[in-house]
């Protein structure tokens, strides 16, 4: 299981990376093997502020479909478009080019609310 240390965590399955106050946000390596094969990508909240916590967009897998959750309040500045005709990239390399989103984080701070790798490790029983 892929877990890398330079990334936060949340308790959806979320992993975060910051660079200034702009978070790219994705799926973890735990969660897209748990959902199998996924099929597609949704996000219909780009250009749009919005709360942590706050539903940004739903994968869906061919069993389920799972609502995506925002780690980090703010705008959401860019979605992944090569997810829409290759979804199969959250598969792939969930901490690459199956990336999700990127946020311009509202208030920095929120980032010392998520999981370091060693905690998430511990969420999932890894």
């Amino acid at each position: 299981m892929n877990i890398p240390n330079n990334l936060k965590y949340t308790k959806d399955h979320e992993w975060v990376s910051l660079e200034g106050d702009v978070a790219t946000v994705g799926i973890t390596d735990f969660a897209q093997k748990e959902l199998g094969d996924i099929v597609y990508v949704e996000l219909e909240t780009l250009d749009q502020t919005l709360e942590k916590d706050e539903v940004f967009g739903t994968v869906e897998a061919v069993k389920t479909v799972s609502d995506l959750f925002l780690p980090l309040a703010g705008e959401i500045i860019e979605f992944n478009d090569s997810l829409e005709s290759d979804p199969e990239k959250v598969n792939k390399d969930p901490y690459g080019a199956g990336w999700m989103i990127k946020v311009k984080v509202s208030n920095v701070d929120d980032l010392n609310e998520l999981l370091s790798s060693e905690a998430y490790k511990e969420l999932i029983g890894a």
